[in-house]
């Protein structure tokens, strides 16, 4: 087949997140409110900040915002997981990151599917947090057979989704025609399912243990468990989410709020209290919480220096707390956050000079228009106005704020605490491969920014 005529990934993507975020506006309509609500903040900010407005116009953030979007799911085998990543992958996704959320109580180890490439990203930012269910957590050893043979009977992708899968693969891509219908297809594994495959006592069971368990295995598949936008200020969405009939949880994940945000701060509001049918009941008579609306706001990535400060900050203020961040010690976190995270710089130029984040460089007009830059350092060109830097958008996520986020929707009875230490290995095992190291990536796309400003100074770079 003649290549030329393949969608590119980037585009199979745009249309899966959109397709996605319809889908999901249907079965949550919570979800809709979030998104006027998001839109709203974002417009008045954009309308408000000019510096916020400059900044997104010149990096062409700008065009991706309202496109912006993660999603979250969780399966339950090594299969599972291994035939979603050849599904993510016909969308140019690919695993960035390895997540441990043992540590918080919750038994799950993830990646996460996004693009890596500035390029892409910024065609759609797309990008699916996927989580992969520690089996071998499970205390009762005939709970746990249980669980794996209920899990080993179910089917998760359509035939057609797998020949479609096949096909790109064999092909190096998809037509148009194939490309509509595997969007069409993909979507099914993420769809909500009202009915449980397993008895009323034996969902109960699996919740004992713990309801993330349940929620894993009782169904036929898997579903969207959140479909989060992106915006601009965290804190304004925060406070008006009562407003508009939403609560959200007590503390925001992540850093406090600063002049230049870092990293990825979040939000959600409880998960939903939706009816299931079990298999000893004729009608919908029980019910499920899984899912639940979440709101972000993405600051810069930061470098292994920058990401060991934040670290340390984070960990001082928690130990300093002595509690899980909750309701009733929401103040205080929130104000131990801050008094620690003083030691952080606020200002982009001084985030730089101590190489604690990452930045593209992009050449000015001045520097377009300069004949004589030939041998000059890169820190005299940026000093001399011929370059300048924006710092690179944080495209992942941070395993205590999603250790948080998941324990906030799944209740106090979710922090349980498990003797298991990280487990890698076995998580690529599954995986089918290695997960890539997202620190790597950023520093590739800012070595790259440098050189195409060398290049666009005549230049090489050194």
């Amino acid at each position: 087949m003649n290549q030329t005529n393949f969608i590119s990934p980037d585009l199979i993507r745009q249309r899966f997140s959109k397709a996605m975020s319809d889908m999901y506006r249907e079965e949550v309509p919570l979800y809709g409110a979030l998104m006027e609500l998001v839109e709203q903040t974002n417009r008045h900010l954009l309308d408000s900040d000019q510096q916020i407005l400059q900044q997104l116009t010149s990096t062409g953030e700008i065009e991706r915002l309202d496109l912006e979007r993660h999603g979250a799911i969780r399966v339950g085998t090594a299969e599972e997981l291994a035939t979603l990543a050849r599904l993510f992958a016909v969308m140019g996704m690919q695993p960035v990151g390895y997540y441990d959320l043992t540590p918080a109580g919750v038994p799950v180890h993830s990646t996460a599917f996004r693009a890596v490439h500035e390029a892409s990203l910024q065609v759609s930012p797309f990008r699916v947090f996927t989580s992969l269910l520690r089996l071998e957590l499970i205390e009762d050893p005939a709970l746990r057979a249980f669980a794996q043979s209920t899990l080993n009977q179910r089917s998760i992708f359509t035939q057609t989704a797998l020949s479609l899968i096949q096909r790109a693969e064999a092909q190096g891509g998809l037509n148009e025609q194939d490309a509509d219908a595997f969007v069409e297809q993909a979507l099914e594994t993420f769809r909500w399912h009202h009915s449980a495959t397993v008895t009323a006592e034996q969902y109960q069971q699996l919740s004992t243990q713990h309801r993330l368990v349940a929620d894993v295995v009782a169904f036929k598949g898997p579903h969207i468990n959140h479909l989060t936008p992106r915006t601009l200020d965290i804190d304004i969405v925060q406070a008006q989410m009562p407003a508009h009939g939403i609560t959200p949880k007590a503390v925001i994940e992540g850093p406090p709020r600063r002049q230049c945000p870092i990293l990825l701060r979040q939000t959600s509001f409880k998960a939903l209290d939706e009816p299931i049918a079990f298999t000893d009941q004729s009608k919908a008579c029980g019910s499920h919480s899984a899912r639940f609306g979440e709101i972000e706001q993405r600051g810069a990535a930061l470098t292994p220096k920058g990401r060991a400060l934040y670290d340390r900050l984070l960990n001082a203020a928690r130990d300093e707390l002595k509690d899980f961040p909750n309701e009733a010690n929401a103040a205080r976190y929130n104000a131990l956050m801050t008094q620690h995270f003083g030691e952080f710089p606020d200002t982009w130029e001084g985030m730089r000079q101590q190489d604690l984040a990452y930045f593209r460089y992009f050449v000015t007009d001045k520097g377009l228009a300069a004949s004589d830059l030939k041998n000059a350092p890169l820190e005299d060109l940026l000093s001399g106005g011929y370059l300048r830097v924006e710092p690179l958008v944080y495209e992942d996520f941070l395993p205590v704020s999603a250790a948080g986020i998941f324990q906030s929707n799944l209740g106090d009875a979710a922090q349980t605490r498990y003797g298991e230490h990280s487990n890698q290995q076995a998580f690529e095992q599954a995986l089918g491969r290695s997960t890539i190291d997202e620190l790597g990536l950023y520093a590739q796309s800012q070595q790259r920014s440098i050189e195409q400003c060398y290049a666009a100074l005549g230049r090489l770079a050194p």
